[in-house]
C-alpha cells in the first residue's frame, strides 16, 4: 500500500479533520523491524540478548494475533510480554546514545511515499498523532532522521526516560496492542486542537 496525495485537496476544501496513524508496518514498510526489534544492537548487547528476546516473540506475538481469546485473558499475556521485553532492556543497560547507534543500522524503513505525505500534513497543519504500542524515544528519533518530525506531529507511545545517557525508566501507564487510545493521553493543547474537528482519520 502506498499513501495517496489527497491532503492537500482536502486541506484546501476543509482545514476539519486529523489524523490518528500507528508507527509499526504503517508508517514503517512490512518488512522493516518493529520499534522494539530496532532498539537493540546485537553486535553491542550479543546472541544471548538476541535469543531472549526471539524467546519472547516466538510465546507471544501468537496469543496476539489469536482472536479465540478473551480480551482480559489476552491483555494479560500483552502486559506480560511488554514488561518482559522492558526488563530486557533494564538488564543489558540500554543507553541513549546505543538507541541512536541501533536506528542507524538501517533496520527501521520508512514505507514508500510516507516522507511525501508527511510533509504534505505539515505544509497544510494537519494534526498527526502518532498512536504507537511501541518505544516513543525510537519514533522521535526515526523520523528526526528521516526529517520529517515536524511540529503538527505529537506521539502517544512508551517512552523511556533517560538520565544523561543512562537508561532509568519507562514513564506513564504501560501501552499495548489492547489498550492503545488517545483518550486521555493528550496535553491540553492538542486536545483543544482536535476538539475543533469534525473528522478524524485512522491510518493502521
Amino acid at each position: 500500500m502506498k499513501y495517496q496525495n489527497r491532503t492537500k485537496n482536502w486541506a484546501i476544501q476543509e482545514n476539519n479533520y486529523y489524523i490518528v496513524i500507528d508507527f509499526d508496518k504503517t508508517i514503517t514498510a512490512s518488512n522493516s523491524l518493529d520499534s522494539w526489534m530496532a532498539v537493540i544492537d546485537f553486535n553491542i548487547y550479543g546472541e544471548t540478548c538476541k535469543k531472549e528476546i526471539q524467546k519472547l516473540n516466538a510465546k507471544y506475538a501468537p496469543i496476539e494475533l489469536d482472536y479465540q481469546i478473551s480480551k482480559n485473558e489476552k491483555e494479560q499475556y500483552m502486559i506480560e510480554w511488554y514488561q518482559k521485553s522492558m526488563d530486557i532492556l533494564y538488564r543489558y543497560g540500554l543507553t541513549k546514545s546505543n538507541l541512536q547507534k541501533a536506528l542507524t543500522r538501517g533496520g527501521l524503513i520508512l514505507r514508500e511515499g510516507a516522507k511525501k505525505f508527511f510533509k504534505n500534513l505539515n505544509d497544510s497543519q494537519i494534526p498527526v498523532i502518532i498512536l504507537s504500542a511501541g518505544i516513543g524515544n525510537v519514533i522521535e528519533e526515526f523520523l528526526k532522521q528521516q526529517e520529517i518530525y515536524f511540529n503538527n506531529i505529537h506521539i502517544i507511545s512508551n517512552f523511556i526516560q533517560f538520565k544523561g545517557d543512562n537508561m532509568q525508566k519507562f514513564e506513564g501507564e504501560l501501552l499495548h496492542s489492547m489498550n492503545k487510545t488517545i483518550e486521555g493521553k493528550l496535553p491540553k493543547n492538542w486536545q483543544d486542537k482536535i476538539s475543533k474537528a469534525q473528522y478524524a482519520i485512522l491510518l493502521r
